[in-house]
């Protein structure tokens, strides 16, 4: 898509540290710059925005591929990173410059952000009214450049702070998936039981996807999370299926294994914390050099034909 065709949206989610890492690297985002938005003060610094003096939110501006991760999308993902019944901050960081806005950029992006409000405060999902604002956007201003990425940057600090401000388990408890082991035991066949929640491995070559070849996309078991795709699929010689990056990253959570005596980085999914398998710096080098060494067992394949009826529409422009 040519740069004229691309757009910009504007969230305001308390601290900009952490409304950067939810959006960044996902298809069709092509940058997240962080930012003071909102006030009556030019060229406000931090200290000045914290000082609680200048009217300013710290928000974050994307600019995005509306064809490829639509307004629509991006406002889910927003919904996701806040307490949106908290009119005076945002867990532990308080005062104006820490609450939660929407500034639309046309009257587009305005009808889509109230109508994504209005259906989260008819989902019943917060007992407190919703009192994210949502306003016109205006002049913002880039942050110094210590707190652009600041995820990446110091990423220790950043998830020290993440969890202790209390922001972390707040999206965990409020959007994660509540499994059922007895219903989970009902519905998916044992093997798919050991390897997704009991950390199993299935045995290689004797696994439903590890010679597939049809386009499609490869999702959860559990939960329906869109993981990986077949044109990212290639022949590892491993006897499991292989990727050289997920669909989504946002889909996809690393943590360390030393378990059975080893180092390794395990792939769960996030939303139904699924384990999937390990990542391994083995692939291609030609795309990346990675290998997600996933199990079958973890996995359900929606052919091509079949995603935009399954709900998976949106994910069509892999194929285009």
């Amino acid at each position: 898509m040519a740069a004229n065709e691309l757009k910009k949206a504007t969230f305001a989610g308390g601290c900009f540290w952490c409304m950067v890492e939810p959006f960044d690297q996902r298809p069709g985002i092509h940058e997240i710059v962080s930012g003071y938005t909102g006030g009556r003060t030019e060229n406000p610094t931090y200290e000045e925005v914290c000082s609680e003096t200048t009217g300013h939110v710290e928000a974050v501006q994307i600019t995005y591929d509306p064809e490829i991760f639509p307004y629509d999308r991006l406002l889910e993902v927003f919904w996701q990173q806040i307490d949106p019944t908290d009119a005076g901050g945002q867990f532990n960081d308080r005062g104006e410059s820490y609450t939660t806005v929407i500034f639309y950029h046309d009257d587009e992006q305005k009808q889509l952000a109230e109508q994504s409000k209005q259906r989260l405060e008819e989902s019943g999902k917060f007992k407190q009214p919703i009192v994210t604002k949502i306003v016109e956007a205006s002049t913002f201003y880039r942050a110094e450049e210590k707190h652009q990425d600041y995820y990446k940057k110091q990423s220790f600090h950043y998830n020290l702070y993440k969890k202790g401000s209390g922001r972390k388990d707040f999206i965990e408890s409020t959007w994660g998936m509540n499994k059922d082991p007895k219903e989970l035991k009902r519905t998916l066949n044992p093997m798919q039981y050991k390897v997704t929640q009991e950390n199993g491995t299935e045995p290689p070559y004797r696994n439903e996807y590890y010679d597939h070849e049809e386009d499609g996309i490869y999702v959860d078991i559990v939960s329906g999370e869109p993981l990986f795709s077949s044109t990212d699929k290639y022949d590892a010689g491993c006897g499991w299926p292989s990727f050289t990056r997920p669909i989504d990253v946002y889909y996809v959570d690393e943590h360390l294994d030393q378990s059975h005596g080893m180092i390794r980085t395990e792939v769960r999914s996030k939303q139904a914390d699924s384990h999937l398998g390990h990542l391994f710096d083995d692939g291609p080098k030609d795309q990346g050099g990675m290998r997600y060494c996933i199990n079958s067992a973890a996995l359900r394949f929606v052919p091509k034909e079949n995603m935009e009826e399954e709900g998976y529409g949106h994910l069509t422009f892999i194929f285009s």
